[in-house]
């Protein structure tokens, strides 16, 4: 058990050390985590692709947001085991919903079990699809223009860009776009050569979107070291 949280906790963030980010997990972020997050999490621990699912610390923050902005429609691009999906699930009123898209049922299937443990499936319509299809088909209906409050990416990253254009017309003026693994394993920050090969295509897709989001006057933008990086955009018009 202490092996699995040791690994757990040096599993995201760029942090000095291993100890400094253990210490804001166990100080201010495990305590305040609900039991059903525990609970997705630990069934997600021994899954090969565990590293997917979302870091706990930039889940509360995340969940700090959906309330900030009162949300209550949300889209949720990229699933895994559902641990984002389930904070979201657990964060919004009672009569919200979450319009959540995946190519993978299967391991949304992994954490659905606490999903609907926890009470809060009823708000949760999963698509099993590639995003982009679902995202156009909204749009063919100005009535979904300016109508989400809040959007969740974390799927595959040479879209990234495609989904925030998409999403820019989907959420409302003051809504919020929170984009995941936006430092690549601190890799943006390396040459070329250092990158290992299996990062490369990521890292040059995440560089291009840093770089676009940067440059994007209709957001507010905050880019935030918190586990694999995480982008929040806010749109202003």
């Amino acid at each position: 058990m202490a092996e699995k949280a040791k690994k757990e906790a040096s599993s995201k963030g760029l942090l000095q050390s291993e100890e400094l980010y253990r210490y804001i997990l166990g100080t201010s972020v495990y305590p305040r985590e609900p039991e059903h997050l525990k609970e997705i999490r630990d069934v997600t621990a021994d899954h090969p692709r565990a590293m997917m699912s979302t870091a706990p610390d930039a889940g509360q923050l995340m969940a700090m947001l959906l309330k900030l902005v009162n949300a209550k429609k949300t889209i949720e691009i990229g699933v895994f085991t559902g641990y984002s999906l389930l904070l979201t699930a657990l964060t919004i009123p009672e009569d919200g919903q979450i319009m959540a898209i995946d190519v993978n049922r299967e391991t949304y299937e992994i954490g659905l079990p606490v999903i609907k443990k926890a009470g809060v499936d009823h708000k949760i319509n999963f698509i099993e699809s590639e995003a982009l299809s679902v995202l156009d088909q909204l749009l063919k209906d100005s009535e979904n223009e300016g109508s989400f409050d809040y959007a969740f990416v974390d799927a595959d990253k040479v879209n990234y860009w495609n989904y925030h254009e998409r999403l820019m017309k989907l959420l409302k003026v003051g809504g919020i776009a929170v984009y995941d693994n936006t430092l690549w394993g601190g890799t943006v920050a390396m040459s070329e050569e250092q990158v290992p090969d299996r990062l490369r295509g990521g890292r040059q897709a995440t560089l291009d979107l840093n770089r676009s989001l940067a440059d994007d006057p209709r957001i507010q933008l905050s880019h935030v070291p918190l586990g694999d990086g995480i982008t929040i955009c806010r749109r202003i018009f």
